[in-house]
């Protein structure tokens, strides 16, 4: 990675909806691609879930190749996993990609529960078509384990079928991306408040508003989502210094994510709404 500065941190959103491509003249400004971040650390690329988002940073990658990354999955609903099929560099010779995910079926490798169910009969492409070492790493949820010198603490979130959050540390500097998950609404949830403490920065999955997730015609309590309102909270008590609002709602539009972010705003400053393209430095 010639480009990166080995003494570089830095995020960079490639897709910051949820659910669902939200593709349209309302959304152009926060972008309408599923969730994918892209992490440059000290020259190393990880890259956090594989949605529409990730078909893109492909596109930008191809003057780089022969790359080295690693692909990390939160879970596998089809919102986190249907742009790997679009993934050029996966069909590359000549790239080499380490795959990590906790598999939700006992007895079932990695390497098997990839080709299975994130390249599954459906993709366009045949899965004989990857050309790229792909190196599969199996994770338990709940372990710590090390990239190099970067080190990667996981933990359950609360969502339907179960995703796993993954904290990444380099260099004295932390990084929570946190998505997809529901808040107790009794108590703090203990992993979340665990891997998010004394954070740079947390990426949380914001995907309402409180009145959202409390509307008695429509509540949103069970869905495996949570609030902006949620997002601050959280980022206050566990003492982390930035909050990225992430996983936006497909049918909230610039105009409403501008009225959250004003919102945001006033309420810590610091904190900021995740746009599709945006490029935050950690350190």
């Amino acid at each position: 990675m010639a480009s990166t500065i080995n003494s570089e941190f830095l995020i960079q959103f490639w897709g910051v909806r949820g659910s669902v491509p939200s593709p349209g003249s309302d959304t152009v400004r926060y972008g309408g691609n599923t969730s994918c971040v892209e992490m440059r650390i000290g020259g190393r690329r990880l890259i956090f879930d594989g949605v529409t988002g990730l078909r893109m940073l492909g596109k930008t990658l191809k003057p780089e190749m022969p790359i080295n990354a690693h692909m990390f999955f939160t879970h596998y609903h089809w919102d986190h996993i249907q742009g790997v099929p679009f993934f050029t560099p996966i069909f590359t010779e000549g790239n080499t990609l380490h795959i990590h995910g906790a598999v939700p079926t006992p007895g079932i490798s990695m390497k098997e529960h990839f080709h299975g169910r994130v390249l599954h009969l459906n993709s366009p492409v045949p899965v004989a078509q990857m050309r790229a070492d792909i190196q599969f790493h199996d994770l338990v949820c709940g372990e710590t384990f090390q990239v190099e010198d970067i080190t990667i603490e996981t933990a359950p979130l609360n969502h339907p079928n179960g995703a796993m959050g993954y904290r990444v540390t380099w260099q004295g500097h932390s990084v929570f991306y946190c998505t997809d998950t529901e808040h107790f609404v009794d108590r703090p949830d203990e992993n979340v408040m665990r891997l998010a403490q004394d954070a740079d920065m947390l990426i949380y999955d914001a995907m309402y508003t409180d009145q959202e997730y409390h509307d008695p015609k429509s509540p949103k309590v069970g869905w495996g989502h949570s609030t902006w309102q949620e997002a601050l909270k959280v980022g206050k008590e566990a003492g982390v210094k930035r909050v990225a609002i992430f996983h936006h709602e497909p049918n909230h539009t610039d105009d409403f994510l501008d009225q959250v972010a004003l919102q945001v705003a006033d309420i810590d400053p610091k904190s900021f709404m995740a746009r599709e393209g945006l490029v935050v430095s950690v350190n």
